[in-house]
């Protein structure tokens, strides 16, 4: 597997402690599939189309999906899942499964088509730290307005004029966050920012573009929203975290 990612030993002990629990008979090598799923997502191929040396592409794709839907999945208990007896699919409340059209695609219609949105937050070294996919067609403030109760400590706020709004930094003010953000040019008395730290805002811009090199994120393969937003994690993870 020498021309083949391989997820190294290093970067499997950060992200094992996340793994759920294994009850029965023993997974099979955690890191070897967990590289597959890596390789599929990066590489834009087709679950089958995975290579053999990483082991069965049907093994590879239960793994992808049923974590997908153990991540998506509010009503379990830290420690205490188990990753095989979860159901095929089912409501929030795990009480009967879902009908077609009950779980929301986050695919909307704009101008260029069907599109999706990925809003994110990142710290200062570009590194993701929380991410929101949306319709095509929600705005920039509305996507904030989403993840504001998950804003982390900050001193500062940067962000482009389609976060300019007078309630988005009432909220920032209120954590004691200074806003970076320009002003729109409607706006009739401009609030000036600190251009300095401004030219730093690339580095969100630059995060945006390291994710669309992986295949199946620039171009989105996966109709439903949860296992799209978890190649988008799992990009971001192997990018910016391990």
């Amino acid at each position: 597997m020498s021309d083949l990612m391989l997820l190294s030993e290093a970067q499997m002990r950060r992200i094992k402690p996340y793994f759920p629990l294994s009850h029965g008979i023993p997974r099979v090598d955690d890191r070897r599939i967990i590289s597959g799923i890596v390789f599929v997502i990066r590489n834009g191929l087709r679950w089958r189309d995975a290579p053999k040396e990483y082991g069965p592409h049907k093994t590879i794709y239960n793994r992808f999906i049923r974590w997908s839907r153990l991540a998506r999945s509010q009503t379990r208990q830290a420690g205490t899942i188990d990753d095989r007896c979860y159901p095929f699919e089912s409501t929030s409340d795990g009480s009967q499964p879902v009908k077609k059209g009950d779980v929301p695609r986050r695919i909307g219609r704009t101008k260029g088509g069907l599109n999706s949105k990925l809003h994110a937050v990142c710290d200062g070294q570009g590194r993701p730290l929380i991410m929101l996919l949306s319709e095509g067609q929600m705005s920039d403030f509305r996507g904030a307005a989403l993840m504001l109760k998950a804003l982390p400590k900050a001193k500062a706020m940067l962000a482009d004029k389609g976060y300019d709004a007078d309630w988005f930094r009432k909220a920032l003010a209120d954590r004691r966050i200074t806003a970076c953000i320009p002003s729109k040019a409607n706006r009739k008395v401009p609030i000036p920012h600190d251009v300095v730290p401004y030219k730093q805002r690339h580095k969100i811009e630059n995060m945006f573009g390291k994710l669309k090199d992986w295949r199946r994120i620039h171009i989105r393969y996966d109709r439903c929203a949860h296992t799209f937003f978890s190649s988008l994690c799992i990009a971001a993870a192997v990018i910016f975290w391990l």
